[in-house]
């Protein structure tokens, strides 16, 4: 390294140094955030045991997990408490019990994972109350959550005062750059999967160091390695080395973090924890946009299935996916796709192209195989010509199935693979100008000047 790339690697250094300080200071509960959260846990808890002795319940502990327990949460944190129920407990008992004093304690709604848990509110706090086994270890498990309280304990043993700030510091970088959260929308790294990397590497800047030199299949081990998987990146969890603790993160969400890894450790700035808003493009500039471009838009909307958020994300994506494919096939050409969920689900396409020509060349079999005189046969009388020799192929003009995107859509998305709570029935797709009239600019934007979130 040159003189001068040493005097800027240890400026980026202090710089980052004095901007992680002042972050955490921001981000860190206040001692009265702290109090009103401990207080308002302590009354749940107390509430639930009451509530079980009350209705003589097969619960045997009651344990608060996730970042309330270890103590690495943000402002405004969710509570999970877990019902832990003897392993000889019966599933079906365990669902009806742990529901029954989720819903008389919270009130609140059903979600739904491998079983159904309770989400509700208490005092002002969003908490999650989760049946599951008290299990000594994770080699025999029963549902999946019973992982969670080995997860707890295990980073509790491992993370010191200061690593939990670290741990609060790559969060909220994580947050900033839109990677945080295991959910099939973000399809990035758990909190879980945060606590982990700052175990392994030590600290906030050691794992943007390590993640500036991750590459697509890469393997993360705590504390030994489980089976081969194939995965953008896997990190082997301590608790149970069968399971890879990243298998939520996408290959373009670890391609994202790697950028932003990069680019901090040249450049550090707190807009990569506090991005600026994005300013929103006039009518005039998305016009500007798409004439620069030279391209058409296309909105596949649907009305909004009755069915949990996670999986709705999950069968967006497939259908975001399973109608480019379509759209790519038949020769519009996908540029970029965004996608929302409201009242609708809308999936908004940029293409290449709106419009075909009403016939395209077919290129059958080469001139000398057996099959040849079927295809000549089967387009011997075809209203644009007879079939003709070139490149040793028989070729012929043939007309097109579809002209438009949204004729092709309309036909094909039944048969493409959408998400199988999605309805066709109730599909609505919108050509170019209804896009821009009906679309909201901010989806808008998001889809024709696409930019990292630190660059605003």
């Amino acid at each position: 390294m040159s003189m001068k790339g040493y005097a800027e690697s240890v400026q980026n250094y202090e710089d980052s140094t004095v901007i992680e300080s002042e972050i955490i200071k921001r981000i860190k509960p206040t001692k009265t955030e702290t109090d009103n959260l401990r207080n308002s846990a302590e009354k749940l808890k107390k509430r639930t045991e009451d509530f079980i002795n009350e209705n003589n319940l097969a619960v045997t502990e009651i344990r608060f997990v996730g970042s309330f327990a270890k103590d690495t949460y943000l402002s405004n944190p969710d509570l999970d408490l877990f019902l832990m129920f003897p392993p000889d407990v019966p599933r079906e008992q365990l669902e009806r019990e742990g529901l029954f004093a989720g819903e008389g304690i919270l009130g609140g709604k059903r979600m739904y994972a491998e079983h159904p848990y309770i989400r509700g509110i208490f005092e002002n706090y969003e908490v999650d109350m989760v049946p599951c086994y008290a299990l000594n270890d994770t080699k025999k498990l029963k549902t999946s959550v019973d992982r969670t309280p080995f997860h707890t304990e295990f980073v509790l043993s491992r993370l010191g005062a200061k690593q939990k700030d670290q741990v609060r510091l790559l969060k909220k970088f994580m947050k900033g750059i839109s990677v945080y959260g295991a959910e099939p929308d973000t399809r990035g790294f758990s909190g879980y999967l945060c606590e982990l990397l700052v175990i392994r590497y030590g600290g906030f800047r050691q794992v943007m160091e390590a993640a500036s030199n991750w590459r697509e299949g890469t393997i993360v081990e705590i504390e030994g390695k489980g089976p081969a998987t194939v995965a953008p990146l896997t990190v082997y969890d301590p608790v149970d080395s069968r399971r890879n603790a990243a298998s939520a993160v996408h290959l373009d969400t670890l391609s994202l973090f790697i950028v932003a890894s990069c680019t901090y450790l040249k450049q550090p700035s707190e807009k990569f924890f506090f991005p600026v808003e994005r300013k929103t493009l006039s009518s005039n500039e998305i016009g500007e946009k798409i004439e620069s471009h030279g391209t058409k838009l296309l909105t596949a909307m649907f009305q909004r299935p009755d069915v949990i958020e996670e999986s709705l994300y999950s069968q967006l994506w497939k259908t975001e996916y399973a109608l480019s494919r379509k759209l790519n096939d038949f020769g519009f050409g996908v540029l970029r796709t965004v996608h929302e969920i409201n009242e609708e689900l809308w999936i908004v396409f940029e293409l290449e192209r709106d419009a075909l020509s009403k016939t395209f060349k077919h290129t059958g079999p080469p001139v000398w195989v057996k099959n040849a005189e079927r295809f000549i046969e089967k387009w011997k009388e075809n209203e644009n010509g007879e079939p003709f020799i070139e490149d040793g192929n028989w070729n012929v003009v043939a007309n097109r199935p579809y002209i438009t995107p949204k004729e092709l859509i309309y036909e094909e998305a039944a048969m493409s693979g959408i998400g199988r709570d999605l309805d066709p029935e109730t599909m609505h797709v919108l050509n170019h100008e209804e896009t821009l009239n009906l679309v909201s600019p901010i989806l808008l934007t998001e889809l024709l000047d696409p930019k990292l979130s630190w660059e605003n």
